[in-house]
């Protein structure tokens, strides 16, 4: 008993020592199980982990890339600050603004090249000529891509679009062609223009059934060695060799051309899924052909089938009510009300008033969609600019937004991880979105305090 405390005594009776047992023993069994959990999710992490390589995207000073397509993705994920630390959980932007052309359309406009090069669609330095419809940012990346690949491109947008990107395109050396804003169904809307001038240039190719028409009638099959059917028999290799060389129109079609998705599920997807070492709860995206949405979000679904996908959606369009009610149906177009053309807002690049290809193949894994308002996204704008010295485009804008309410809605405030597009900068909004002389002639106040009160709500 010497080394005990003087006023340390064993318990005598046998209650007292069958308590200090199990004391002993669940103390034990509490270490245990506490081992075994720390030991189960340490087992875990490492298998994740090894199915990624730990730096994946990496930038190094003796890395050079082949020509401008070679700078195409790999874009970072970027922490916003402000709005995490005031959620309590990281909101990650993947920064497209920094591809060569300035925006995720880069990565749509290659992929489209591609594809129609290797089904022998498109056949550089002969005189071809890409068309496309849009309003704006495809445009310039088929512009980029165009010059880089040895094509010309011609760009037919509304007259209505920020005149920035006119600029852009007329200095990248695109034809340039504006017409009034119309619906889909008229002849004289931008896409049906852009496909209507591919088909009167020269050799016009299709991708959706990957078939080239001459204006001697001539249907060319997708493999560039193979004889080409004629209406009075069949080419020989040598005359089909020199079809090949001569000038042809290509319509891009981003609307209706999986490459679009593909670009994203092959490329975005997978880059974010790295890039978060597949910690990522949620995808947050806008759409507009829909490509980004549905091939990025598809493969996340893919790999996490928990993993939640997020539409946001501006003023003036469909898809927030085909999402929510199974109907493509905006409240500004009520009966009586239905405007023949789509409303206007002052978001450009995303939304739309019908079902496009590349968004139907995305439309069942869209977990929730969120409608954003026009003062919503110029508010969201300026306060990034305030709070994290982001300057962006309308878009990056509105998904922020959804962001936002999207955590709202669930009430994440624990760490989660929450990835959305940021999809260009405010350089090509000069003349609108950044422009508050313009806004308030649109009656859209310029109010930052519209969401300090929605992340305090």
């Amino acid at each position: 008993m010497g080394f005990w405390p003087t006023w340390f005594r064993l318990p005598l009776s046998s209650t007292s020592r069958h308590i200090l047992l199990g004391v002993v023993i669940g103390l034990s069994l509490s270490l245990s199980s506490t081992s075994l959990i720390f030991y189960s999710q340490k087992r875990k992490k490492d298998r994740l982990e090894k199915s990624f390589d730990q730096r994946p995207i990496e930038l190094r000073s003796d890395e050079i890339v082949n020509g401008v397509t070679g700078l195409i993705g790999n874009t970072p994920l970027v922490r916003i600050n402000s709005l995490s630390d005031a959620l309590g959980v990281e909101i990650l932007g993947k920064a497209e603004f920094l591809n060569p052309g300035g925006s995720v359309k880069d990565r749509v406009a290659l992929r489209i090249v591609e594809d129609a090069e290797r089904l022998g669609l498109l056949h550089p330095h002969t005189g071809s000529r890409i068309f496309e419809g849009t309003v704006g940012s495809t445009g310039i990346s088929i512009a980029t891509i165009a010059k880089a690949r040895g094509y010309d491109a011609t760009i037919i947008m509304p007259d209505d679009v920020a005149e920035e990107k006119v600029k852009a395109l007329r200095s990248l050396g695109a034809e340039v062609e504006q017409v009034r804003p119309a619906s889909i169904v008229d002849k004289k809307q931008f896409v049906n223009l852009a496909r209507d001038r591919a088909a009167h240039f020269g050799h016009t190719a299709n991708p959706r059934d990957s078939l080239i028409r001459s204006s001697s009638s001539v249907l060319v099959t997708t493999t560039a060695s193979e004889a080409v059917l004629h209406e009075h028999g069949t080419l020989t290799k040598e005359e089909a060799d020199e079809l090949e060389n001569k000038p042809r129109g290509f319509f891009a079609d981003q609307f209706e051309n999986r490459s679009n998705y593909q670009a994203h599920f092959e490329g975005t997807g997978p880059e974010i899924w790295r890039q978060t070492s597949g910690r990522v709860d949620a995808f947050v995206s806008g759409a507009g052909t829909g490509g980004t949405l549905s091939g990025t979000g598809q493969y996340l679904k893919s790999v996490n089938e928990d993993l939640m996908i997020i539409l946001s959606d501006p003023e003036g369009s469909g898809l927030y009510n085909k999402v929510k009610y199974g109907v493509m149906y905006d409240r500004k177009e009520a009966e009586g009300t239905k405007r023949r053309h789509q409303v206007d807002t002052v978001v450009e690049g995303i939304g739309i008033n019908r079902l496009t290809h590349n968004m139907e193949l995305g439309l069942d894994i869209i977990d929730d969609a969120f409608r954003i308002t026009d003062a919503e996204a110029v508010a969201m704008s300026r306060y990034l600019v305030e709070n994290d010295g982001l300057f962006l485009g309308s878009s990056s804008a509105c998904n922020l937004v959804a962001c936002i309410k999207f955590i709202k809605s669930v009430g994440w405030n624990d760490g989660q991880r929450v990835v959305t597009i940021l999809c260009d900068s405010g350089t090509r909004h000069y003349s609108k979105f950044w422009n508050d002389e313009y806004l308030q002639r649109a009656n859209i106040p310029v109010d930052k305090q519209i969401i300090y009160d929605l992340l305090s709500q």
